[in-house]
């Protein structure tokens, strides 16, 4: 995917193009009158909030063979099996691969020449009567494109933000109108697709947290570039995935467990990264409240960082996930680059104990004024936000590389202003220092491993872990050239 598409802002569609700025009633009856397009609706939790467009709109008879609402557990459990929770990817694929099927083995034989069959379902929980609930939902569609097709998938999640019921009903059917809509016309355009479902309505009524595409429509996808999308065009705050390239929901991930986070450009990972993260976790783990419980490790990169030279260059940041996912770690795309807000966000989805790891130098950054200007109560405001639960954070030791003098907790220099408030944090357990370290390794900066990469200084492979050096040499990745390459141009 060229990165100029992938750059396209929602509000930056190509001239002319016929889909822009339809309604959701225009999307609707589009579908409708298509003659290629059959299926079913089944939907849990709000009503059949999506379903109804398709009736209102007129013409529904061309387009849905069924519309399901298996509101009751006992009858979506004889349905579609038994599931742990009922609003998860589990059931919403249960729901799919059922229906979907349904539809092949009745009316394959008698119409799949001429029709593109589909299921559209969604699980969701919207607010209560109590008004308490986490109002969220699980959504997809599973599809043939064309007649006789190989099946293609979407899948995303969906947070609703409004806070009346109807309102949230209303926002879940545009999103469901804008998913099949997208699915069935934007295929071949997954980064407009992308930028489609949020038609129609404005990211404070929904966020749409993680997308999945699959078969053989989304075969060349990447769904860490969909997910990154995701984070730049605000429709999401944050955007997970894993070791293995998957994209991961960051409830199901983070929900009631111990967090620890590591901030960094990780351009490359080097061995200090490893070492402070290990270093962190192995606190972490002794301390009473965590002890014996399992911790979620992240590793995140602020969108700040990925556009710190003007342009999200995609190869530089797949680069990147890929050397994180050969260390075996769990990725977060995040758009907080204040720690407070990374901390909101964190505790949205569990209320155990959250530690950051941080270098001294950060720690030094963490505290200038500078940065909470924007905020009425400025840093006492920030602070209080970031530490108002179980927050602290791990303090990785900083070498000075002419002296050797290591920058502690307990010896940095603070702003005069902000000393007081820094001793109370220490004092108080917050923030506390990392002693079981690797001294050998403190000399390394990963600006510096980049510098030497892109020079051609072999000495570099020692300061990475050596699955990321033999990964970078095969990739080529940052600008690596083997001596062979540097000699011949040395020469010219």
């Amino acid at each position: 995917m060229p990165a100029d598409a992938f750059l396209m802002s929602a509000s930056h569609k190509p001239a002319g193009d016929e889909h822009s700025g339809l309604g959701t009633h225009e999307k609707a009856l589009k579908i409708n009158l298509d003659p290629l397009r059959y299926g079913t609706f089944a939907e849990i939790g709000a009503g059949q909030e999506v379903a109804r467009w398709f009736f209102k709109v007129g013409a529904a008879a061309g387009t849905i063979s069924k519309s399901i609402s298996a509101y009751d557990m006992a009858v979506s459990d004889a349905i579609y099996g038994r599931s742990k929770r009922y609003v998860s990817r589990e059931r919403l694929q249960n729901m799919l691969d059922y229906e979907h099927n349904l539809n092949l083995e009745r009316l394959r034989s008698s119409r799949g020449d001429a029709t593109a069959f589909f299921a559209f379902a969604d699980t969701v929980a919207a607010r209560s009567f109590q008004g308490t609930d986490e109002c969220h939902g699980w959504m997809g569609v599973k599809y043939q494109a064309r007649p006789r097709d190989q099946d293609s998938q979407i899948i995303i999640h969906v947070r609703m933000l409004d806070h009346e019921n109807s309102l949230q009903q209303e926002a879940l059917g545009i999103v469901g109108v804008n998913l099949l809509y997208g699915a069935f016309v934007f295929h071949h355009k997954p980064e407009r697709l992308v930028e489609s479902l949020l038609d129609n309505l404005s990211t404070e009524r929904v966020e749409i947290d993680m997308i999945e595409l699959s078969g053989i429509e989304f075969r060349h996808v990447d769904n860490r570039v969909m997910s990154l999308k995701l984070v730049q065009l605000g429709l999401s705050g944050a955007a997970m995935f894993g070791p293995s390239g998957e994209v991961l929901q960051p409830s199901e991930v983070l929900r009631k467990r111990p967090i620890l986070v590591e901030r960094g450009s990780f351009r490359p990972v080097t061995k200090v990264n490893i070492d402070m993260i290990n270093n962190a976790h192995k606190r972490f783990r002794s301390e009473p409240e965590v002890q014996g419980r399992p911790v979620v490790e992240l590793m995140e990169i602020t969108m700040r960082n990925l556009l710190a030279e003007g342009q999200l260059d995609l190869g530089d940041f797949l680069a990147r996930a890929d050397l994180l996912a050969a260390a075996g770690k769990t990725v977060l795309i995040s758009d907080y680059f204040e720690y407070y807000r990374l901390a909101r966000y964190l505790t949205r989805y569990s209320n155990e104990p959250i530690a950051v790891t941080m270098g001294a130098a950060s720690l030094r950054d963490l505290f200038k004024e500078e940065y909470y200007s924007g905020l009425e109560g400025g840093i006492l405001e920030a602070f209080g936000k970031l530490f108002t639960k179980d927050l602290r954070v791990y303090v990785y030791p900083l070498q000075d590389p002419s002296s050797g003098r290591l920058e502690t907790v307990e010896n940095i220099t603070m702003n005069p202003a902000s000393n007081s408030l820094y001793r109370h944090l220490v004092d108080h357990g917050r923030i506390k220092q990392l002693d079981d370290f690797d001294q050998g390794v403190l000399h390394i900066f990963s600006r510096d491993v980049l510098r030497r990469i892109k020079d051609g200084d072999a000495a570099w492979e020692e300061m990475v872990p050596p699955e990321i050096a033999e990964m970078i040499k095969q990739r080529r990745f940052f600008g690596y050239r083997d001596a062979e390459a540097v000699e011949v141009l040395s020469t010219l």
